[in-house]
């Protein structure tokens, strides 16, 4: 059966995918970004994981105000980089798993959750700015799962459910059949606001809160509301759920193996963790 080995949680601010293209890893204002990454680069070399299935959220390359699925998976065996209007260069395609997705997928709507399958899909820097992060740009040690949730248009799913689909997910790669090692990326945020009266609020006790909680009592952050979480992180801020998906598909015994948190990063608090399951 495939083993869930581990979690990791970053952000994917697009201007982090400028500062690579840059190479501005050293400057000042971006070196405690790019400082906290060097101890799951080692991780991730030890474990060597086989897939990693990535919960995110699209910007507008896939879908927009037109139409907003809640949940979507792919089943693509490439994933296309896209021009999404940040000027990040584009990336060659990733490579996806589609057995494992389809079985993702039918496993997810047997436990009563009605995905969008994709069997075509472009991805942003939801997940190319954290692929970039743990592997670089142009490798592609791992294969990808892409998990979309709708962090954009309301009605958004509530963080109790977004906790509830991230258990399903791990429920069904722990059943796969097969000998993969996957790692599960939660990505986005943390507490952010791109427009408003509230432009550039950051919430860094939440996000503190929010970390310890991520670790020790999910369900704390899976009992607020999305509004609370607006309220409390920022209009942006909901990416949190993200993080509370890839929470939920850990399902043996999670130890907290290193975390950074810095402030600000294009109007963000960007935030990384790594957690070994079992």
């Amino acid at each position: 059966m495939a083993t869930i080995i581990g979690g990791i949680t970053t952000s994917h601010i697009p201007a982090i995918g400028g500062a690579i293209a840059s190479g501005k890893q050293e400057e000042p204002y971006w070196k405690p970004l790019f400082d906290g990454y060097p101890p799951v680069h080692e991780w991730l070399a030890e474990q060597q994981p086989d897939v990693a299935v990535v919960f995110y959220n699209d910007h507008g390359l896939n879908w927009f105000v037109d139409a907003m699925p809640t949940f979507s998976v792919g089943a693509a065996d490439l994933y296309a980089n896209a021009d999404e209007g940040w000027g990040l260069p584009e990336l060659p395609s990733f490579p996806g798993h589609p057995g494992l997705s389809w079985h993702i997928i039918e496993s997810l709507v047997e436990d009563s959750f009605d995905v969008v399958m994709c069997q075509e899909m472009v991805v942003d820097h939801g997940l190319v700015v954290p692929y970039q992060l743990l592997w670089g740009s142009d490798e592609r040690p791992v294969q990808v799962v892409p998990i979309c949730v709708n962090t954009v248009l309301h009605p958004m799913p509530r963080p109790d459910r977004c906790h509830a689909l991230g258990q399903a997910v791990g429920r069904a790669i722990e059943a796969f059949p097969g000998n993969e090692k996957v790692v599960v990326l939660g990505t986005g945020g943390l507490s952010h606001q791109l427009d408003g009266e509230r432009a550039g609020f950051i919430n860094k006790d939440f996000d503190l809160q929010c970390m310890d909680a991520i670790v020790n009592d999910p369900n704390w952050i899976a009992k607020h509301s999305i509004l609370d979480l607006v309220e409390l992180s920022g209009a942006q801020g909901v990416e949190l759920v993200l993080w509370l998906a890839m929470r939920g598909s850990l399902l043996g015994d999670v130890t907290e193996l290193h975390r950074n948190y810095h402030i600000p990063i294009s109007n963000t608090g960007a935030g990384l963790m790594l957690l070994g399951n079992r």
